[in-house]
C-alpha cells in the first residue's frame, strides 16, 4: 500500500492535476512589489517586504564601484566561462542532454546549478540595466534548457546523458546527488527571470520539475528522498509557491522539513542523523547548513509554525555565539568529525567536511569558510529580517558582504578563491587543498565564482525593505530608489553616502506620500553615539547601536535626514575560548575587517608585527587595482625575528622595535600578486 502522501502537517484537501506546461495561469500584468528578488508581498509571517529589482540604483561610493564591475566584467565573463566547452562544459551538457550534439558529461555533478546561478545573475541585471543583449543572450539558452528536459519533468544532464546511452530512468540513486540542488537553484533563477523579464520560458521548465519533485517525494522512502544535497531546493520550491500561487509547492516544501532526519543512516554532515526540528546545534556542511537554515526561514514565513522559528533562533545563537568568523564567514574545518565522533567505536565515528567544528573551533590559516557559505550566510539572515525586523540580522548580512563574500572575487571581477582563510603563510609545511591565490575557473568545484557574482550583482535588493509602516534601510550605500509604500503611495529617495568608508548618510526626499509614514534607519552595531539631523536640526531621536531608529513624520519633497554614524577603527578581541586568537586582536572599521599583507611589510615577516594596545590607526585613502578604498595606518611592534626552521620551541626574544604598519581590507588582500596575509595579530597590552 502506497504510504499516506505528506502526513507530517496538517493539511487542506488539495485537488491534483496531471503536469503540463500550462498547469498553472499566471497574470502577466505584475503589480509593484511583485518584482522583487524573493518575493514575500503574500507572506503572511513576514513583517518586512521586498521592493523590486528595480527599485534601487546605486549612484556612486563602494557598492556602486562593484556594480559597475560586475556590470562591465563579472557577469559577461561568467558567462562567458559558463557557455565555452574547453572551459567549463556546462552548457554544453545541456546541449548533448537536449541532443543537439553528442558526447558525454563533464565537469562537477553541480554544474547545470552553476549554470542556472549564472542565468539569475543575468536576469538581476537585467531588471537593473534592461539591456536587450542579456534578454537575447538568456532566450537562447533557455531554448536549449528547455528542449533537454524529459517528458516528466526530471532534469539533470549527468542523468539525462546517461540516459540517453542506456534508456534507463534512475535517478536520486547516489546519495551524493545534487539533483535537487540543481533543481533548487533552476526554480530560484526562473523565478527571477520571469520577474525581470515577464517571459515564462525558464519558468515553465521550473514548473515542470517541481512537478516532478512533488510526483517523486509522494512515493519515495526517506532514504531515497534524503539524497538531496545543498539544499536549495528548499529555497527554490518556495519562491515557485509564491510566483504560481499553487498549493501544492507549499505542501511539498513542508514534506521536505518535516522528513529531514527521518531516516536510519542520516549524517550530522547532511544535518539529518536527528530530525531538524530536535537539532539544538549548528553541525555539518556549512553550505548545506546555511541553505537548509535559509529555506526553513523561507517555510516559516509562509506558515507561522512556532517550531521552526524555535529551532532557526537555536542555530543563529549557536552560530553566532560559538562558531562564525569575524568576517563573517562559516565553516571552520575542511575535514573532521562531527564534533567528536559519536561513538567509542571508531566504525562509528562520522566524518564532515567543509564544516562546522565544535563550538570555538575557528582556526585562521586552515579556516575553510566556502564562499558559497559565507553566501548562505546572507541568504539565511535576509531572510530571517524579513521575518522579524531585528536589525542584528542585518548586521550579519553587512559584516559578510563587506568581507567573507568580497574576498572570494578579485577587484577585478575576474579570479575566485574556494576557501576564505584569516591568515596566508608561505611557511606552513603542508599544501592546502584549495588554491591561497585567486584564478580563473576553479575545475575541481566552481560552484563559488557564479555564486558570487549573482550576490554582486543583487546587493541592491538587500539595501531597503517595506513594511505597513514604512520603508526600512538595511544597507547604506549611494542610490537612488523609487517604490512604493505598503498603501502604494509613491516614494523617491537619494542616498549620498561614503559609506563604508565614512559614516556620513544624507538622505533626500524627492517624491513622496501625503500621509505620514516612518522612515526605519539601521544604526550598526559596530558603533555608539550615532545621531540623526532632520533638515539641519538635531533630533531628539533615539538611535541605539543594533536597532532601527525610527523617524515618522509628514515628508515633504526636499526634506533632508542626515545620518552621522561615527565610525573609527577598534581592536576586536574573541572569546578566550577560540584557542588560535588568544591574546591576539583583529582590526575592524565600520562593517570592514582589516588585515596585514606582506606588500605593506617589505623586508619583514607580518607574523612578528605586534599591535600595541594603545594604537593609533589613521584611516589613509589607497587605490588597489584600480578600487579605491582606506587603509589604517600606525606604528606597532616588531619583534625580534626568530629562525624556526626545524624547531618548535624556542626562548622568547627580549628586544623589539618600532615599525610602521598599514593594514587593508581584508577583502582586497591578494589582489596584488602572492601574499601572505593575517586578519589576527599578537596584542601588546
Amino acid at each position: 500500500m502506497k504510504r499516506k502522501l505528506f502526513t507530517h502537517y496538517k493539511l487542506l484537501s488539495l485537488v491534483f492535476y496531471p503536469c503540463s506546461l500550462f498547469l498553472i495561469h499566471l497574470d502577466l500584468n505584475v503589480q509593484a512589489q511583485q518584482n522583487a528578488l524573493t518575493y514575500n508581498a503574500n507572506s503572511p509571517y513576514a513583517k518586512l517586504k521586498s521592493l523590486d529589482m528595480k527599485d534601487v540604483t546605486w549612484t556612486n561610493g563602494f557598492w556602486a564601484d562593484r556594480f559597475k564591475v560586475a556590470t562591465e566584467t563579472m557577469v559577461p565573463n561568467m558567462w562567458a566561462i559558463y557557455n565555452d566547452p574547453k572551459t567549463s562544459h556546462a552548457f554544453k551538457n545541456f546541449e548533448i542532454a537536449a541532443g543537439l550534439d553528442t558526447g558525454n558529461h563533464k565537469g562537477p555533478s553541480f554544474h547545470d546549478g552553476d549554470y542556472y546561478k549564472t542565468l539569475e545573475a543575468m536576469a538581476s541585471l537585467y531588471a537593473s540595466t534592461g539591456n536587450p543583449k542579456l534578454n537575447e543572450m538568456m532566450d537562447k539558452a533557455i531554448a536549449v534548457i528547455a528542449k533537454s528536459q524529459r517528458e516528466d519533468g526530471y532534469i539533470y544532464t549527468k542523468a539525462m546523458i546517461e540516459q540517453r546511452k542506456t534508456g534507463s530512468k534512475n535517478q536520486f540513486q547516489d546519495r551524493l546527488s545534487f539533483e535537487a540542488y540543481n533543481i533548487g537553484h533552476l526554480m530560484t533563477a526562473a523565478c527571477v527571470h520571469y520577474r525581470a523579464t515577464g517571459k515564462t520560458t525558464l519558468l515553465n521548465v521550473a514548473k515542470k520539475a517541481a512537478e516532478y519533485l512533488y510526483n517523486f517525494y509522494k512515493t519515495a522512502s526517506p532514504t531515497l528522498a534524503r539524497n538531496a544535497i545543498c539544499p536549495s531546493h528548499y529555497m527554490g520550491v518556495i519562491e515557485m509557491y509564491r510566483t504560481t500561487k499553487e498549493p501544492r509547492y507549499l505542501e511539498l516544501a513542508k514534506h521536505l522539513i518535516a522528513i529531514k532526519g527521518k531516516i536510519d543512516d542520516g549524517t550530522d554532515d547532511n544535518q539529518d542523523r536527528i530530525p531538524f526540528l530536535t537539532q539544538t546545534k549548528a553541525t555539518g556542511h556549512a553550505v548545506r547548513a546555511s541553505y537548509l537554515y535559509a529555506g526553513v526561514a523561507d517555510l516559516y514565513s509562509e506558515t507561522g509554525n512556532d517550531s521552526l522559528m524555535k529551532s532557526l533562533n537555536l542555530m543563529w545563537a549557536d552560530v553566532n555565539s560559538h562558531k562564525m568568523y569575524v568576517t563573517g564567514g562559516l565553516g571552520s574545518l575542511y575535514d573532521g568529525t562531527s564534533p567528536d565522533g559519536t561513538s567509542y567505536n571508531p566504525t562509528e565515528v562520522q566524518k564532515i567536511h567543509q564544516a562546522f567544528g565544535r563550538d570555538y573551533q575557528l582556526p585562521n590559516f586552515t579556516a575553510h569558510n566556502e564562499t558559497c557559505a559565507n553566501i548562505g550566510n546572507v541568504l539565511w539572515n535576509w531572510r530571517m529580517l524579513q521575518i522579524t525586523g531585528d536589525a542584528k540580522y542585518a548586521d550579519v548580512i553587512e559584516l559578510a558582504l563587506h568581507n567573507s563574500i568580497l574576498s572570494g572575487i578579485s577587484l577585478n571581477g575576474k579570479n575566485f578563491l574556494y576557501t576564505n582563510p584569516l591568515a596566508q603563510s608561505d611557511n606552513l609545511p603542508f599544501k592546502q587543498r584549495w588554491s591561497k591565490d585567486r584564478i580563473p575557473y576553479i575545475s575541481l568545484s566552481n560552484c563559488c565564482p557564479p555564486n558570487v557574482v549573482r550576490t554582486i550583482a543583487e546587493v541592491s535588493d538587500y539595501a531597503y525593505s517595506i513594511s505597513e509602516k514604512g520603508i526600512w534601510f538595511n544597507l547604506y550605500g549611494g542610490n537612488k530608489v523609487n517604490t512604493k509604500l505598503a498603501d502604494g503611495s509613491k516614494i523617491s529617495l537619494t542616498e549620498v553616502t561614503n559609506y563604508p568608508w565614512d559614516g556620513n548618510i544624507k538622505v533626500t526626499v524627492n517624491e513622496t506620500a501625503s500621509k505620514a509614514y516612518s522612515m526605519f534607519f539601521r544604526i550598526p552595531g559596530w558603533t555608539s553615539n550615532a545621531k540623526i539631523s532632520i533638515n539641519g536640526k538635531p533630533s531628539n531621536i533615539v538611535a541605539k547601536s543594533g536597532t532601527y531608529a525610527e523617524v515618522n513624520r509628514t515628508w515633504k519633497v526636499g526634506d533632508v535626514v542626515e545620518l552621522i554614524l561615527p565610525m573609527e577603527a577598534q581592536l576586536i578581541e574573541s572569546n578566550p575560548l577560540v584557542e588560535e586568537n588568544r591574546n591576539q586582536v583583529a582590526v575592524k572599521r565600520g562593517p570592514v575587517v582589516y588585515c596585514l599583507e606582506s606588500n605593506d611589510f617589505a623586508g619583514k615577516n607580518i607574523f612578528d608585527a605586534v599591535i600595541p594596545s594603545s594604537i593609533a590607526l589613521k584611516a589613509t585613502p589607497i587605490t588597489i587595482d584600480g578600487a579605491q578604498m582606506m587603509s589604517l595606518e600606525g606604528s606597532a611592534k616588531l619583534r625580534a625575528q626568530t629562525d624556526w626552521t626545524n624547531t618548535l620551541y624556542h626562548p622568547i626574544a627580549k628586544t623589539n622595535e618600532t615599525a610602521t604598519i598599514k593594514l587593508i581590507p581584508y577583502f582586497a588582500w591578494g589582489n596584488r600578486g602572492h601574499s601572505e596575509m593575517s586578519v589576527w595579530m599578537p596584542l601588546s597590552r
